[in-house]
């Protein structure tokens, strides 16, 4: 069986179905091939969707048990269902997949079941979840096949006592003590889940910092919060062995650079080290589709391979592992491929950590600009002089704005608060357009909102905040 394509999109999470779609939108015959029985990706599947509602429960449940009596809301004893938790995860998975395969039908492009392997310039063939095979003639092809969980050498991901972020979204019960290996994003918010659901939370960093991307005002001050939440950290430290039993595990502990172990017993390890590229079985080197060294697929600004009518975002290529970014470039390639001109701006990419308090950040840290010999104001401003935050007893942390000497544009912006994840995007515009902090701070914000930090950061950028 051959079918003729316009495009062919390999990979059907946010980067490769929003990648469809647009091309859809622009006239173009598209199908797309996903090998699990869900549209939607990790990110829908087993990623930024389950854990963001298993976040916003777990939030719920230690307001309801220890936050709300200083409102005069007195709850009473409050428990977990564990499994009828899980069954609200579940459901919003259900729901959002559903939507996409809609859109699909919607925009008539095909949605084709299977492993999609890249037979050469212009073919695709496919492996069907059925069992059949099926081969796609094509003018395009896009990889769009997103990131696996990265492991450690010597340590056995089982998915019930050893788990990766996906194992760590399914648990029946809460653990009594949670091992999280990695201090990033994944590993704080999964821990944040369990630690505020009941379980002791132990995180163990490589590096001398969590979140060591991050800014580095914002990553201490990240910490501290979390400490106080009642995170354990054993920063400059690495898990070397990990042993299990039927019912919990021995992480044996040492300093990173070197030293006697420490045995930490506990009932679940979370391994959370990262992700890399899934590109395994695509037959990207048979068709002679040039890798880079980090095992990414090589592409130029126009997301294009070295080999003519072959494209990849997302995961797959540089950048931050992020579902936006992947949806950005998603709408630019099929924008490219339609003959317009599609474009990404990277230094206008957020990240969002969604624990309690958020933590978001767009274009540069501190770090960054000092080392680029960069001239730059800092201006900040506290949650704890922003009248909505203090009537919603969530002062914690602030928000910063880095601007230009030269020209006062915005060059970044970090927020850890309680909304951050929101506020955030007024931040990222002002990047994407080039507005100065002076714009922002003649700007009229809403009162009383926690947004007005930002626009007193952005007047201390030239030191004359109103209300510090």
């Amino acid at each position: 069986m051959s079918d003729n394509y316009d495009v062919v999109v390999i990979g059907g999470g946010p980067g490769g179905y929003v990648a469809a779609i647009r091309a859809a939108q622009l006239g173009l015959k598209v199908a797309c091939v996903e090998m699990r029985d869900k549209l939607g990706g990790t990110c829908l599947n087993v990623g930024c969707i389950p854990s963001k509602a298993l976040l916003h429960a777990s939030e719920l449940y230690h307001e309801a048990d220890f936050g709300m009596e200083k409102f005069g809301i007195n709850t009473g004893k409050v428990s977990i269902d564990v499994k009828k938790l899980m069954t609200h995860k579940d459901g919003i998975v259900n729901d959002l997949t559903s939507g996409i395969a809609f859109l699909f039908k919607k925009n008539k492009i095909d949605y084709i079941e299977g492993k999609g392997t890249v037979a050469g310039p212009g073919k695709v063939d496919v492996a069907l979840n059925d069992g059949k095979k099926q081969a796609l003639e094509t003018k395009n092809i896009i990889i769009a096949t997103g990131s696996d969980v990265a492991n450690l050498p010597g340590i056995e991901i089982d998915e019930k006592i050893v788990v990766s972020s996906t194992g760590a979204l399914d648990l029946p019960k809460v653990p009594k003590h949670m091992v999280v290996i990695g201090g990033g994003v994944i590993g704080l918010e999964l821990g944040s889940v369990w630690k505020r659901l009941g379980a002791e939370v132990t995180v163990v960093e490589f590096m001398d910092r969590i979140t060591p991307e991050m800014d580095g005002e914002v990553s201490k001050t990240f910490a501290r919060i979390l400490k106080k939440q009642g995170f354990k950290f054993k920063l400059k430290s690495k898990v070397t062995a990990v042993k299990t039993t039927k019912t919990g595990a021995t992480a044996d502990v040492v300093p990173a650079a070197g030293g006697d172990v420490e045995k930490i017993k506990c009932d679940v390890v979370l391994v959370a080290v990262g992700r890399r590229p899934y590109t395994d079985g695509l037959g990207l080197a048979e068709a002679g589709v040039n890798m880079t060294d980090r095992g990414q697929v090589d592409i130029d600004d126009h997301f294009k391979t070295n080999i003519d009518g072959i494209y990849a975002i997302g995961d797959v290529v540089r950048g931050a592992m992020l579902a936006h970014k992947a949806e950005d470039e998603g709408v630019a390639v099929a924008e490219i491929i339609a003959g317009y001109a599609g474009h990404v701006n990277y230094d206008a990419i957020p990240g969002v950590i969604y624990t309690m308090p958020e933590v978001a950040s767009v274009g540069k840290t501190e770090e960054q600009l000092k080392e680029a010999n960069v001239a730059y104001n800092t201006g900040k401003f506290p949650f704890t002089a922003n009248s909505r935050a203090k009537a919603n007893s969530l002062t914690d942390g602030f928000v910063k704005i880095l601007s230009s000497q030269e020209s006062d544009k915005v060059l970044g912006a970090h927020i850890i608060g309680a909304d951050a994840g929101n506020m955030i995007a007024e931040l990222t515009l002002a990047i994407e357009k080039g507005i100065t902090a002076e714009d922002i701070a003649y700007t009229c914000h809403a009162h009383p909102t926690e947004t007005e930090a930002v626009k007193e950061a952005a007047m201390a950028a030239d030191g004359l905040p109103i209300h510090m």
